[in-house]
């Protein structure tokens, strides 16, 4: 079978949450087989309910700028699968996947292994960073911690970027239960770079650091001071570096990049010799894609793929940041997975316009017709609609005089920009 065709059988029928809890049990199973290659790798782990993409582009753009040949393993993709496995932006080819699979596939087929798709990238992304013997790694939790299948390997630094109520069918329903299973990425004799959150929260992380004898890095709010917003960039002092500017917009990615500080710092002293200059553009020249990324001028047209309680609350911290007083339109697009009760609580006001969409696919998302009831029932005075996502699209060029945010879902992300 071509690869192209192994993998659209793997996005029909198999969900990223179907088997969870067997997914580094299964990975185990393979990796033995091909004696262990992920132990010959350098990686940064990075998990968190919000931020550690922001922290993984962060940390790329610096590593690369340092001359590096960074491993960059991401979830979810935006327009192709390839984004989610790259070297130095580089995304992989079909013929490299082609050739990894037909190495490995005797061994899932002899031990009955089913692979779900972010199990079997994950396990093409570690083969192909071996193969290609890059200096170091950068692998992204897909959810979760504990079980996830990257949770396969043993980083130098674990970073916990965040942790609030996501995926709670499977992490559990309380920031504790979450912050567990989130603590699963932290191993014996490493370091971990968190960022400070509730007192019970904080414990968990402490006391899942001393068990491991794994060295914590706590990043503190008060440590992070003079924080601005000017010339488009996000500007603050944390610790020794003053003026630090980041171009990425929100009170949020301050937070990350301390936490991205933090790691330098660690990587430093590790041998990787990251001048403050090469730190400082870093952080100066990232992009982050479908994260408040303006995709449409005159008028003003801003996605993000913000999904979450605590992704909308930082969304809407920035919106207030950049365009506090503007005329404001959301199309609002909502995986059946996700709790779009409290997404639209938060984003509710009766000063906005909202339109509801069934996203690119009525079977993944949640009906527009709901959502606009629900609406209507917590706020009939605010101007709302129900459209395809085209037609909302569409009618959001038309208003001059507004500034729109898509928000909902990464997965629309190339359909809005086509459009």
């Amino acid at each position: 079978m071509k690869i192209q065709e192994y993998i659209q059988d793997l996005i029909a029928g198999k969900s990223q949450l179907k088997n969870e809890n067997q997914s580094v049990e299964k990975m185990k199973i393979v990796m033995e087989k091909l004696e262990n290659p992920q132990n010959k790798l350098k990686y940064i782990h990075v998990t968190g309910t919000n931020g550690k993409g922001s922290v993984i582009e962060m940390l790329n753009n610096i590593l690369i700028n340092a001359n590096l040949k960074v491993g960059k393993f991401i979830s979810p993709h935006l327009v192709s699968y390839h984004e989610r496995i790259s070297i130095n932006g580089e995304y992989i080819k079909d013929e490299k996947i082609q050739e990894i699979f037909q190495k490995v596939q005797p061994i899932i087929e002899k031990e009955n292994i089913e692979l779900n798709f972010f199990e079997f990238f994950t396990l093409i992304a570690i083969l192909y960073f071996c193969k290609q013997k890059v200096d170091i790694v950068l692998m992204e939790v897909g959810f979760g911690g504990l079980y996830d299948s990257t949770n396969i390997i043993n980083p130098m630094i674990s970073v916990i970027s965040s942790i609030g109520y996501d995926h709670m069918k499977v992490l559990g329903n309380t920031l504790e239960e979450i912050a567990k299973q989130k603590a699963g990425i932290i191993k014996e004799n490493s370091e971990t770079v968190y960022m400070e959150q509730e007192s019970n929260i904080d414990d968990i992380i402490e006391k899942t650091c001393k068990e491991k004898q794994n060295i914590l890095h706590m990043v503190k709010q008060s440590e992070i001071k003079n924080q601005r917003f000017e010339n488009d960039r996000e500007i603050f002092d944390y610790k020794q570096y003053h003026n630090i500017e980041v171009n990425l917009k929100g009170k949020r990615q301050i937070q990350n990049a301390a936490l991205v500080l933090e790691c330098c710092d660690i990587l430093d002293k590790k041998g990787y010799f990251l001048s403050e200059e090469v730190i400082r553009s870093g952080l100066k020249t990232v992009i982050h894609k479908g994260r408040f990324e303006v995709m449409h001028q005159n008028p003003t047209i801003i996605f993000d793929g913000g999904h979450n309680e605590q992704a909308i609350e930082n969304l809407k911290e920035t919106i207030d940041l950049c365009y506090k007083n503007a005329k404001k339109i959301y199309v609002i697009s909502v995986l059946k997975s996700k709790d779009y009760y409290k997404i639209i609580e938060d984003i509710l006001d009766k000063e906005n316009v909202y339109i509801f969409t069934n996203g690119n696919d009525k079977n993944l998302f949640t009906d527009k017709h709901l959502m606009y009831e629900y609406a209507k029932k917590r706020n009939d005075k605010a101007e709302i609609y129900e459209m395809e996502l085209e037609k909302a699209i569409q009618f959001c060029k038309e208003k001059t005089e507004y500034v729109s945010f898509v928000i909902g879902s990464f997965y629309i992300y190339n359909d809005v920009k086509n459009i």
